[in-house]
């Protein structure tokens, strides 16, 4: 009897340990694929790779950087503006490498480090859904593999694209971004705006009222009082250098093009006017993650509403503001992760 405890014993650790070493070994396997871009089309290039994009106007090139390398799952990411680049998510590298999370940086034509053919009838939502239809070809990404991320004007473009494309797509995320563009001007009027120092928010519209926006005054005032609060919630002498670099690298023609001048909703004939796709978020069948900010210039309770609208959705509100992946970072990237992978898994 005790040998026969004895022999179960040795099997039990023997089949624990070899267990054990399996699980170091895969990974220790992903560890050094991770990072391994030998053979790829872009070792050379540190997993940059400039796309040539097919429009009506010629064919331009736009700028991706690939990091990491897995298979199964790959996040290409929408940044916001219209106009801005991928710098808003630099932190991203603290955070999906260690997870095994493959990600592609992208700028959008127009933005700092792609081509700039600076032509205001290449500016539509429709002419960003193909080019990021044709990102997605060139990278391969497909419904095995691909999930799109994307944040503020990001999270528009990938509303539109998921809604036409969708079944590329194994997973799509939505980050600080109202699926009704009347909706956002709303809650912005009625509840940001009126938190605000009432004298502050006077003399805000009261520029606003007058057009003058190219006032030092005006953005000084936004910058201090609402950027502070709603944008990112950190004095603005503390703001990391990446995303001031973002800013200093965003393209004012495009965004005032498409989005106007105003943080409190999208001004004069600027073309996402009344952009609204609220009533076809019923038609996205794929897992959707919908991330709100408790202080975001997006209202949180309607980007938790989104996530009931969606097929198949899951919300995730961070103690944040409008730059949620910074400003609450462990919230918004345990979140991220976890449903990455429990897609991947099949367990959404």
């Amino acid at each position: 009897m005790k040998n026969t405890f004895f022999y179960v014993l040795l099997s039990l650790t023997l089949f624990v340990s070899c267990n054990t070493n399996n699980q170091s070994k895969k990974e220790a396997d992903c560890a050094s694929t991770y990072m391994d871009y030998s053979n790829s089309d872009d070792q050379f290039t540190g997993g940059i790779k400039m796309i040539p994009i097919t429009t009506p106007k010629g064919t331009f090139n736009v700028w991706t950087k690939r990091e990491g390398n897995n298979p199964k799952m790959k996040v290409l990411l929408l940044h916001g503006g219209p106009g801005g680049t991928h710098e808003f998510f630099e932190n991203f590298d603290g955070f999906l490498p260690k997870e095994g999370i493959e990600y592609i940086y992208y700028d959008q034509l127009d933005s700092y480090y792609s081509d700039k053919p600076n032509d205001s009838t290449l500016w539509t939502t429709d002419h960003f859904v193909e080019e990021v239809e044709q990102v997605r070809k060139a990278l391969n990404l497909n419904k095995d593999n691909f999930y799109l991320l994307g944040q503020s004007w990001g999270g528009i473009l990938a509303m539109e694209y998921a809604l036409k494309y969708q079944d590329n797509i194994k997973g799509l995320i939505i980050s600080n971004m109202m699926a009704s563009i009347p909706a956002y001007e709303k809650y912005a009027a009625e509840v940001l705006g009126p938190q605000l120092p009432p004298e502050i928010y006077k003399e805000i519209k009261t520029f606003e009222d007058k057009g003058d926006f190219a006032n030092p005054k005006y953005a000084e005032l936004v910058q201090e009082y609402y950027y502070t609060q709603h944008v990112l919630r950190k004095p603005l002498n503390e703001w990391p250098e990446f995303i001031n670099r973002a800013f200093k690298h965003l393209n004012p023609n495009i965004y005032i093009y498409m989005q106007g001048y105003s943080e409190f909703g999208v001004t004069g004939n600027a073309t996402l006017k009344g952009w609204d796709v609220s009533q076809r978020l019923k038609e996205i069948k794929v897992p959707t993650l919908m991330i709100g900010g408790k202080y975001d210039t997006m209202d949180p309770k309607y980007m938790e509403w989104m996530s009931t609208q969606v097929q198949r959705g899951r919300s995730l509100t961070c103690n944040a503001g409008h730059v949620a992946q910074y400003d609450d970072p462990i919230t918004y990237f345990n979140g991220l992760i976890k449903f990455i992978k429990d897609v991947d898994n099949k367990t959404f």
